[in-house]
């Protein structure tokens, strides 16, 4: 029997996301850098630049993928496991590896790179263990660092990626109405959740009827359990008075968007509305500030001072607002465009951005609890545009009556 190291097995109509000249773009606009930094080959091995360069989003499981990409070729390399799916789902060429051998893998990497070259990786993702495997089988001339250029290049959005991230705040307000619909007293989190979660999927589908159906999430937190971004969803039953924090997040083809907003279980107490409408005020003021020109840490500082004059800012607990685009809440990050004191990032035209402040209010203080809200904006060449729909604000979020 012949058990091969690695193969092609191509079948079935290919399906992407995006149409081929994106990411002949995207590729072109790649290898301009790698011939500035004197790279003969990038491996890429993180779930969002392989995304963004072949379409292709993979499911580990344990297993290495990666892509390759030459001056001549773009190659995802995948496990046997997912058979032809990869070459489905990508743009370019599509090699499979097997388990027969230990570092078929990197075998059906050094097929497409050769050895002895410069490569270019991804310091932020490729590990310890990884590189040494690297450096055994291609023994390369030498490596270099390609990530700060690739989040560089992904954080310009094309038109294309605009239009899918418009959609998926279109679906994200769906999610959003939806658990406004299904906000009762006595009602859990978790069934709350599942409202918001089963509306954005069906409406994906409905948008995409192409498309692989994964990952789209609801993180519907209340009482206490408001006071961290990231809670996950518990049990706890919904009681009157409770602060609520709505978000939604659908996920098309690694694309992530979201709407997170500040709700009241039937009644809000003046301790919390000032506090809500302080947030709301941050809210606004910090959208007006997104436009060209404005770099992250300016726009931080501006914020800073608005929440200072308030007696606010010792609450505030992460930073204001970061890019989209191809990111998830477990892989993918575009550091360099975040409202944070350290990003001196200056906006353009073509990037993507939210603004959603954020005050967290400790137990047994007045007004206790956490206030998010959060919009989506694209930013233009003389400001910005909006694509977030929910209201936001009291006046349509003290719910559940």
């Amino acid at each position: 029997m012949n058990r091969p190291e690695f193969y092609r097995f191509h079948q079935g109509e290919r399906v992407l996301p995006f149409a081929a000249s994106e990411y002949d773009t995207r590729l072109a606009g790649l290898r301009l850098t790698m011939e500035e930094m004197g790279i003969d080959a990038c491996l890429f091995t993180s779930m969002h630049n392989i995304a963004y360069y072949s379409g292709f989003l993979y499911c580990a499981f344990g297993r290495p993928y990666g892509l390759v990409v030459t001056p001549t070729q773009s190659v995802t390399i995948s496990a046997g496991i997912d058979a032809a799916q990869p070459w489905r789902r990508s743009h370019g060429d599509s090699i499979t590896y097997t388990d027969w051998h230990r570092n078929n893998y990197w075998r059906a990497v050094r097929a497409v790179t050769g050895e002895g070259r410069t490569i270019g990786l991804e310091g932020d993702h490729l590990s310890l263990a990884q590189k040494a495997l690297l450096d055994a089988f291609l023994t390369p001339a030498r490596t270099l660092d390609v990530a700060p250029a690739t989040m560089r290049q992904r954080m310009h959005k094309s038109p294309a990626e605009i239009d899918l991230i418009r959609q998926g705040a279109q679906v994200a307000d769906v999610g959003g109405y939806a658990i406004k619909d299904a906000i009762k007293v006595g009602a859990r989190e978790i069934d709350v959740a599942m409202a918001g979660r089963d509306a954005m999927e069906l409406e994906i589908a409905k948008r995409f009827p192409d498309a692989e159906y994964r990952d789209s999430w609801v993180w519907f937190q209340s009482g206490i359990n408001t006071d961290g971004a990231h809670n996950p969803v518990t049990s706890r039953r919904l009681e009157v008075g409770d602060i609520l924090s709505l978000n939604t997040f659908p996920m098309i083809s690694g694309y992530y968007t979201a709407l997170e907003r500040t709700l009241f279980v039937q009644h809000v107490d003046k301790a919390s509305l000032k506090i809500w409408e302080a947030n709301v005020a941050a809210h606004e003021y910090g959208m007006s500030l997104l436009k060209p020109g404005m770099s992250c840490a300016s726009v931080t500082e501006k914020i800073n001072k608005f929440f200072e004059d308030r007696d606010l800012l010792h609450y505030r607990t992460f930073g204001y607002g970061h890019s989209f685009g191809v990111l998830s809440h477990y892989y993918g990050r575009e550091a360099g465009l975040e409202l944070r004191e350290d990003i001196n990032t200056v906006l353009e035209p073509g990037m993507v951005i939210s603004m959603e402040p954020m005050l967290t209010i400790p137990q047994g203080q007045p007004g206790a609890g956490g206030y998010r809200e959060h919009d989506i904006l694209v930013i233009t060449e003389t400001g910005n545009e909006n694509i977030t729909g929910y209201p936001f604000g009291p006046e349509f979020n003290i719910v559940g009556q």
